[in-house]
């Protein structure tokens, strides 16, 4: 069988040329307030090269997510679609925590209508419910499907799926000494929590005997779903059967190789967390002081 080039779709589909362009004003919104802005707020402190870096790194990834061909292939692959979700709910949000300057959060946070449901909705149990039971209902296959085939149910499930993780993230490494709620053992069992949480929808995609998800087996729920991302004046001229047009690897095994991504990609970023978390209290515990509290809060190595 020959299989098709995905260049077939056009720049605009492979690119996305206009989100591009959302994100680099949201960048340049980003470097203006905390650095022309700062000073009309009370203890902000300037921006370090650090959190610049970590901003940088994750908005370039939120681009590589849903504007570069990683977000076409989703739609063709359900692997590159686990890959892309491992990436926009376990590795960025943690980045824009740290990128964003603690007088920034304070204020955002502590504003009238915010301060009450952010201070619910990171307690350490709801923020790890929460996010788990949201993307273990996403990949039930009749949830999944009808998602993926409606433009504004996909958009607004992924930001909402996005808001959630930035939660469940929230009490592992934010910055604001007033709102840590976890420290010591704690954390560590959050870590555990959140990996044990996630298995069970990675399990039922990993041993599931055949393809679960209509959008990558069935041509015309495939169809719909490529509506998604690629323009319609594209897909007019095109007489397409399916994924497997452009897809070597078998439906089973392609999902299979899914929910491996997914489970190895949140194993080695909470194995990371874990590890920084170990060698901080061997720090303090080495240094003689009692209050321990190993997670250093901007997620980095303690020198």
């Amino acid at each position: 069988m020959i299989f098709l080039s995905i260049d077939i779709f056009g720049f605009r589909a492979l690119w996305s040329p206009y989100y591009f362009a959302v994100l680099v004003l949201i960048t340049v919104g980003y470097f203006w307030l905390v650095t022309k802005k700062r000073e009309k707020f009370s203890g902000s402190s300037s921006l370090s090269v650090k959190q610049a870096t970590y901003f940088l790194i994750a908005m370039f990834l939120l681009y590589v997510v849903k504007g570069s061909p990683l977000d076409l292939l989703s739609h063709i692959m359900f692997s590159a679609h686990m890959f892309q979700m491992a990436l926009l709910y376990l590795v960025i949000p943690p980045l824009f925590i740290i990128a964003v300057p603690d007088w920034l959060i304070r204020t955002f946070i502590n504003s009238r209508g915010v301060k009450t449901l952010f201070q619910f909705f990171t307690k350490p149990l709801v923020a790890l419910l929460l996010f788990n039971v949201l993307f273990s209902l996403y990949h039930i296959p009749l949830v999944f499907d009808f998602i993926k085939t409606g433009m504004w149910f996909h958009a607004g499930y992924t930001v909402l799926l996005f808001t959630t993780a930035v939660l469940m993230w929230f009490p592992l490494v934010n910055q604001l000494p007033e709102r840590e709620s976890l420290s010591g053992v704690k954390k560590v069992a959050y870590i555990f929590g959140s990996g044990i949480l996630m298995t069970p929808a990675c399990a039922l995609i990993i041993f599931a005997n055949d393809p679960m998800y209509d959008t990558f087996t069935n041509a015309e729920s495939w169809a719909s779903a490529m509506e998604l991302c690629v323009p319609a004046s594209a897909l007019s001229g095109l007489t397409l059967s399916g994924p497997e047009m452009f897809n070597g690897l078998p439906l089973l095994e392609d999902q299979q190789l899914g929910g491996v991504l997914m489970k190895v990609i949140q194993e080695i970023v909470l194995g990371y967390v874990l590890g920084v978390i170990f060698f901080a209290w061997f720090k303090k515990e080495n240094g003689g002081q009692s209050d321990i509290d190993p997670i250093p809060s901007d997620f980095q190595t303690v020198e």
